[in-house]
């Protein structure tokens, strides 16, 4: 039975950080109101190995508060906190399309499989009902099969590409995309019914959800999985969450299709500099195509077929959870008769997880089933292991030596590649910048593991982020400046007020003024002083005058476009995670 004297394990659970876990009541005339915000606390677990033994003694803790125990509530009236508590709740107010949330307006306008369930459980915090009916919209999409589509489109938008019509047709536009994303449905599903504040309600909606949930289990072993390896397959970056990864960069070089025309409805609403390149789009679109033309429905064929087959670590370790989850759910509700399947799921998982350990590395690795490599990329998945409980002692002590090592090299972590490999980007998407909820599963699992203060400086970074720069879809891990959709505003504005001191239209422009402060503000590679010159400085001036000294700093020449001021207001963007 669902309620707080519930036993508290594995579910979502440690201080969650407020850009993915807080939401908002529904009322909107409450917006000053801020309700009170329950917390809880992850505990550590020594003599885990995947011994045989040790994994029967793991399955008995994981119902006995392996991962979280009970804390009082905490008072936020007068803590530093405070703000961004409340600029998350009203981000999920307005995101809120009734009944599911849109990760942000115009560039996000549908909802997103991961972002959702992760959403969910930051809605429970408040208001349960309204949790509850984010997975109802979610699972409304789910194929007969049971797989639950990454993208649900639940109505009509312009703004995003490849929208319902290129998934489908212009004449019969596709209710879904034909892909999923990793299946944190069960691990948030898990926190509401464990902490649940409302039991017949819980109850009420666990037993028309948990069928669903695990239908969509059984599809990543049947679709994912058919050589039964224990490990499972996406067949598309974007499936991965992590979509321009270092870590697909090999798998990649698949020659592209002859595409029709396209235009990239991401790039008018953010930076390229922070997005994924054309050439990594192009094959986007070439895999998206072929699925088509194979039928998406025929997922056995697509495993197949696929050019791009990859062992994802952020998948499995989310699945691999998610699977804990779902067996404790099972038992809670007295479902024994699934109990077996799901312990052949983890059996085979504490297997499949050995390919995919690199020894010299000290590093868990993706993997390119149609090679049966190790891909050499070292991204921020290489943890989530942790997060699943999947590693064994003497490996969870190297992962924790590798991450202090990373953390050692930027001033903000957990950066989403190595930033000592030359692929590392730190503002572009996947590439170099920090994410919270990738944050936040590398610190349950640090805790898990016993590894208190490597957590507590994650902890302490990700309120640092949030903080400082608010809510904002990633973060740059050597600044901690906010990046992504409506990020940098901040930052826009303190530079463009210096601009403009330095730039007058009335008189010829200050042009030792303006190299001055671009050297002395920008990095190498930086492209951003070029959206700062076109929205601030007027056709009158020249690219060639205004920064020659600068110009050895930006990837390409600038070329001035006069264009209306960026307008300064807050962002509607959750900082969770990659949606397409």
């Amino acid at each position: 039975m669902a309620g707080n004297d519930a036993p508290s394990s594995g579910g979502l659970v440690g201080p969650i950080p407020t850009t993915v876990s807080l939401a908002s009541c529904p009322a909107l005339e409450a917006k000053s109101i801020l309700p009170p915000v329950r917390v809880f606390r992850s505990t550590s677990v020594e003599n885990l190995n995947s011994t045989p033994k040790d994994r029967a003694y793991w399955r008995a803790k994981s119902l006995r508060r392996l991962f979280s125990m009970r804390e009082p509530e905490e008072d936020l009236e007068g803590s530093a906190r405070l703000p961004i508590v409340e600029e998350s709740i009203e981000c999920l107010r307005r995101n809120d399309y009734g009944g599911y949330t849109i990760p942000a307006h115009n560039l996000y306008p549908f909802q997103w499989n991961w972002d959702s369930a992760i959403v969910a459980a930051g809605w429970a915090v408040f208001d349960e009902a309204r949790a509850w009916e984010e997975f109802e919209k979610l699972f409304s999409g789910q194929w007969e099969d049971g797989m639950v589509p990454s993208i649900i489109f639940h109505r009509p938008s312009t703004s995003y590409f490849p929208g319902p019509e290129i998934w489908g047709s212009p004449a019969a536009p596709s209710e879904s995309t034909g892909i999923t994303q990793p299946p944190v449905a069960s691990v948030s599903a898990r926190f509401l019914f464990e902490h649940t504040e409302h039991a017949e309600l819980a109850e009420e909606q666990m037993a028309d959800l948990f069928p669903k949930l695990l239908a969509s289990h059984r599809w990543w072993y049947k679709a994912r999985d058919p050589e039964k390896k224990g490990i499972v397959a996406i067949l598309h970056p974007w499936e991965s969450g992590m979509d321009n990864s270092p870590a697909w960069d090999a798998a990649l070089q698949f020659p592209v299709d002859n595409l029709p025309p396209y235009e990239r409805k991401d790039l008018q609403h953010v930076n390229a500099c922070m997005r994924p390149t054309k050439e990594t789009y192009d094959h986007y679109l070439t895999l998206l195509y072929r699925f088509k033309a194979e039928n998406y429905y025929d997922s056995n064929k697509l495993y197949w077929v696929s050019p791009f087959r990859m062992t994802d670590l952020c998948t499995n370790s989310i699945l691999f959870r998610a699977n804990r989850d779902l067996r404790w759910l099972a038992i809670k509700l007295g479902k024994t008769d699934v109990v077996a399947e799901i312990d052949e799921w983890l059996e085979r998982g504490f297997e499949g997880f050995k390919q995919l350990w690199d020894e010299d590395a000290g590093l868990f690795k993706c993997q390119d089933q149609l090679t049966g490599k190790l891909d050499d990329a070292a991204t921020s998945a290489a943890f989530l292991p942790l997060f699943a409980g999947v590693a064994s002692k003497e490996q969870a002590a190297k992962l924790a030596e590798n991450l202090k090592q990373w953390l050692d090299k930027v001033p903000f972590g957990v950066p989403s590649t190595d930033p000592r490999d030359p692929r590392f980007e730190p503002l572009r998407y996947w590439r170099g910048p920090v994410w919270i909820i990738i944050n936040w599963m590398i610190f349950n699992g640090l805790r898990h593991y016993g590894y208190d203060d490597l957590a507590q400086r994650i902890y302490d970074d990700s309120v640092a982020l949030t903080s400082n720069a608010g809510l904002r879809e990633y973060f740059d891990p050597q600044t901690g400046d906010g990046a992504g959709v409506g990020a940098l505003v901040r930052q826009f504005t303190r530079n463009c007020r210096i601009l403009r001191n330095a730039i007058s239209r009335d008189q010829p422009p200050k042009i030792d003024a303006i190299n001055a402060y671009v050297l002395k503000n920008f990095r190498t590679g930086d492209k951003l002083f070029m959206s700062l010159l076109r929205c601030y400085i007027d056709d009158k001036v020249e690219a060639s005058c205004v920064i020659p000294a600068a110009q050895p700093r930006l990837a390409a020449p600038v070329t001035i476009v006069q264009m209306p001021p960026v307008p300064m207001t807050n962002t509607e963007v959750l900082g969770s995670k990659s949606r397409v």
